[in-house]
């Protein structure tokens, strides 16, 4: 049974990881700091801290896969069958541009967009979700999640 003083703590780690929306790389910073602090007095804290922080590099690794796939993919999409000998200076260059090669553009940043948001949203319910848990006194494994910390 936990006490309250670590529930508490484990909650206050899971939830600290929304201070990304204030703080750029909150979402990394303060677990780890509470993590750090704390992680000596509890197994429970010990345990939840790595679940968070994994979770929060998990989802900065497939962030940044999304981004290294859909970028290419639209560089390529954009300057595929441009003829760059007729363009004078860019002057030109919205004739090189057809419904074909715009639907296509929009397709892979609405695609990228609409996976992005899906994360978010995901991220944004599994905290919550891992923080009722914290609070019954039980340890949360979120999914998809690559252990980085052991």
């Amino acid at each position: 049974m936990e006490t309250t003083a670590n529930r508490n703590t484990a909650i206050l780690m899971q939830l600290s990881a929304y201070t990304q929306y204030f703080i750029p790389l909150g979402n990394f910073i303060f677990p780890v700091i509470i993590w750090s602090i704390k992680k000596q007095e509890s197994k429970f804290v010990d345990y939840n801290g790595k679940q968070i922080i994994n979770f929060q590099l998990s989802l900065l690794v497939y962030s940044l896969l999304l981004v290294i796939i859909a970028v290419p993919l639209l560089l390529y999409t954009v300057f595929s069958g441009m003829d760059f000998n007729s363009i004078d200076a860019f002057n030109n260059m919205e004739e090189q541009f057809t419904t074909g090669r715009i639907s296509g553009i929009a397709a892979i940043a609405i695609i990228a967009a609409v996976l992005f948001i899906t994360l978010k949203f995901v991220e944004f319910f599994l905290i919550i979700y891992a923080s009722v848990k914290n609070s019954n006194g039980e340890n949360y494994n979120y999914p998809f999640t690559i252990k980085f910390i052991k």
